[in-house]
């Protein structure tokens, strides 16, 4: 049984609810019940429904209560990227409040579905880039929310990897090209792999169906490292892809410790579950009368070193003093 040790305080796995659907004006004050919208491009897995209910027990922390003055319609896209403006429009139709949307394709599916109804991002990979806000001090229009952009992030996770494997030559990365976040993490994946001459192999997915083609080219050209970077298709399939880095004796770096949790070696980024909680504190201004156009996108504030020292193990891998004490959290 793995033992977690935690480093330093974090938020892990919570507990949340789901269910209808009318616009507001100051839901609080009024003594209706809030509609909130729930858009997720990937299915409810385990990882998926645990980032859902870190969003619901936000929400209960701040006094809105399922099904006394608060109710959430929940709508995946099955990880179907043509679903989501089918799936967004349904929202519109309903009516919600607000909706919330994760990554950056749920948002942006939002917002080509509407341009009155408030929208809040549960960790956008991109805001800026994609066009879903005008300015992250001053997004303007109808959404803003929580963002999951960090600068050099690439370069960051390289150097982690170096450290822990110092002949580190070629490097396979894994990202969803249909969605912009990952794409700027791959740039900057190379641009840092240049630097450090390590060469960069592109492991493309756009749907669940690409995985098997994308694991046999890794077969193939056995890499020194595979890195997963971290968006709702890739967290979807976080325990296959953890297994097949496992099976192939593959060192792994990802996005978010879940990766780890499920079996991957190494996480660095973002505490993606601490957004997810904050996201509903946006959604409490909004519902007490707030306009998204006033409300900062927020930057993530949490950034995790998770070391899973069994895959380490098993890797035959033997994980740097020095490494091993920077990490927030060891599964041993």
């Amino acid at each position: 049984m793995a033992i977690h040790i935690q480093r330093r305080e974090f938020i892990s796995t919570l507990v949340g609810g789901a269910a209808a659907a009318s616009p507001i004006v100051a839901c609080a004050d009024s003594g209706k019940v809030a509609r909130i919208g729930y858009l997720s491009p990937d299915s409810p897995s385990p990882a998926a429904t645990a980032l859902f209910d870190a969003f619901c027990d936000g929400l209960r922390e701040l006094g809105w209560i399922k099904g006394k003055n608060v109710t959430v319609e929940l709508r995946y896209a099955e990880n179907r990227v043509e679903r989501l403006p089918e799936v967004a429009a349904e929202l519109v139709r309903i009516n919600v409040d607000v909706i919330v949307g994760r990554g950056t394709l749920g948002p942006l599916a939002a917002k080509r579905a509407t341009s009155t109804i408030p929208i809040v991002m549960a960790g956008s990979g991109d805001p800026l880039g994609s066009g879903l806000v005008a300015s992250l001090a001053r997004p303007g229009g109808n959404v803003t929310g929580m963002s999951l952009m960090v600068p050099d992030l690439g370069g960051k996770r390289l150097e982690l990897l170096k450290e822990l494997l110092p002949r580190l030559a070629r490097v396979a990365v894994l990202w969803d090209a249909a969605n912009p976040y990952p794409a700027i993490v791959f740039k900057e994946t190379q641009a840092a792999a240049q630097a450090l001459a390590i060469d960069v192999q592109s492991l493309e997915v756009r749907a669940a169906d690409d995985f098997d083609g994308v694991f046999e080219v890794a077969r193939k050209q056995r890499p020194d490292a595979l890195i997963t970077v971290e968006d709702p298709l890739t967290f979807n399939y976080q325990k296959r892809i953890a297994d097949f880095a496992l099976v192939n004796q593959l060192p792994s770096l990802h996005g978010v410790r879940e990766f780890v949790v499920a079996g991957g070696l190494l996480s660095y980024g973002a505490n993606v579950a601490d957004l997810y909680r904050r996201a509903a504190s946006y959604v409490d201004k909004i519902l007490k009368g707030a306009k998204p156009a006033d409300l900062p996108v927020q930057q993530p504030t949490k950034f995790e070193l998770v070391i899973n020292l069994q895959t380490a193990k098993t890797l035959g891998l033997t994980v740097p003093p020095m490494l091993l004490a920077r990490a927030d959290e060891v599964i041993e």
